[in-house]
């Protein structure tokens, strides 16, 4: 088994918190990870059940009573009736542990936690494997620019497999297990399910569609007017349901930094898929290769490497914020992390021969009054080292390989 990075983060939150919460897109692991966890004596049950989630949802009190804490409920966003009297529970009783929820409905699970639980919840988001969790190696750290280091090399070629692979755990977990029937059945799962519980998308044909539309343009500013258009619904159709694939945790939206400071400065966020593996498929890319030569895998290879700090901070817990920059000139900074009031600057190239023009973008934020940390260029080159006082020539594996 795999081990997740997240594990001690799920031990922090049951020994410090009345219930614990853990969110996450559909078969990330977040059931296989919990039940390996499972302390002794804790009740198990899954509302994918439907005689349990009847009685959940028609007598959430005796189902409770038949059920006692410590009880973990595993797909609960599908009986919110619950939530009422888990709080009466854990307001009586408020010994740690009692209670761990999983799902993949993030915004259902939220709006019931938010409004019933607050407080006496602990909540972690999970994602498919990291680089980290594939190569086996649990204990790691945050990516710190301040702190880079060599790690071994990653060509290009590996990268884009890597890319084109994905993190879904089924896929490393089952020998021979065709990708494309994997994801076919995913997508079908996704939508019948998640998707449908959450919103009347009225047509499927449609709403597949939009998926691809939005996977081809992984790594671009989000126009809504342009998917619309692609699709033939409305550009309000599409914001829907751009909030469902965020909300179930399949795309996450990179928000434009902002400030009083910075002129003619693009709001739009930027499209990042949390697994790329998925991406590559919705896109259509039939190979690692062919994407790899592809107009589109400097796209491809930003979305990897934003996805991989997104997912590592939030297996640790960093409280790290990302925005990028992009004004009306079409000048852009891939990515900028901002942490203790410092912000870091960082370009994304698919190129083993970074070149100093490369930094220009970082003029942008000359003025700020902000303090500029190191920046850099992520790239496929094969060592790390200064290209000049405080910005690096960065390796794809300095970034993504924060094994300790």
């Amino acid at each position: 088994m795999y081990q997740r990075t997240i594990e001690k983060r799920i031990k922090q939150i049951n020994d410090t918190f009345r219930v614990l919460v853990l969110t996450g897109p559909r078969q990330v692991g977040k059931s296989t990870l919990l039940e390996s966890l499972i302390p002794e004596g804790m009740n198990a049950v899954s509302l994918d059940d439907l005689s349990l989630r009847e009685l959940a949802k028609n007598d959430p009190r005796m189902f409770l009573e038949t059920y006692p804490a410590p009880l973990f409920i595993d797909e609960v966003q599908y009986a919110p009736e619950l939530f009422p009297y888990i709080k009466m529970h854990v307001d009586k009783d408020k010994t740690r542990g009692q209670y761990w929820l999983s799902g993949s409905q993030r915004f259902e699970l939220m709006k019931n936690v938010t409004e019933s639980l607050a407080g006496r919840a602990g909540i972690l988001n999970m994602n498919s494997f990291t680089y980290n969790e594939i190569m086996r190696g649990p204990e790691c750290e945050v990516f710190d620019p301040e702190n880079l280091k060599q790690k071994d090399f990653l060509d290009v070629n590996r990268t884009f497999e890597l890319i084109f692979a994905g993190g879904m755990p089924e896929l490393y977990a089952v020998e021979g297990l065709d990708r494309n029937d994997f994801y076919e059945s995913y997508i079908k799962t996704y939508i019948e399910r998640d998707v449908a519980s959450i919103k009347d998308i009225g047509s499927t044909r449609d709403f597949k569609r939009f998926m691809r539309e939005v996977a081809i343009r992984v790594g671009s500013t989000l126009n809504y007017a342009d998917i619309a258009k692609e699709v033939g619904v409305s550009g309000h159709t599409i914001q829907s349901w751009l909030s469902v694939l965020e909300s179930t945790g399949l795309v996450y939206l990179l928000e434009a930094y902002s400030s009083n400071l910075l002129k003619r400065i693009t709001q739009s966020p930027r499209i990042i898929f949390m697994d790329m593996g998925l991406c590559a498929f919705l896109a259509g890319w039939q190979s690692a290769r062919d994407l790899q030569l592809s107009d589109a895998s400097g796209h491809y290879l930003e979305s990897y490497i934003i996805s991989e700090i997104i997912k590592n901070n939030q297996n640790l817990g960093a409280n790290v914020h990302l925005y990028h920059i992009r004004n009306k000139e079409t000048d852009e900074i891939d990515l900028l992390l901002e942490k203790n009031d410092t912000l870091y600057p960082i370009e994304i190239k698919k190129t083993s021969t970074p070149r100093r023009e490369m930094l220009k973008n970082f003029r942008m934020l000359d003025g700020l009054g902000s303090k500029i940390g190191k920046g850099g260029i992520v790239c496929t080159y094969d060592k790390l080292m200064p290209m000049d006082d405080r910005n690096y020539i960065i390796p794809v594996s300095s970034v993504i390989d924060t094994r300790i």
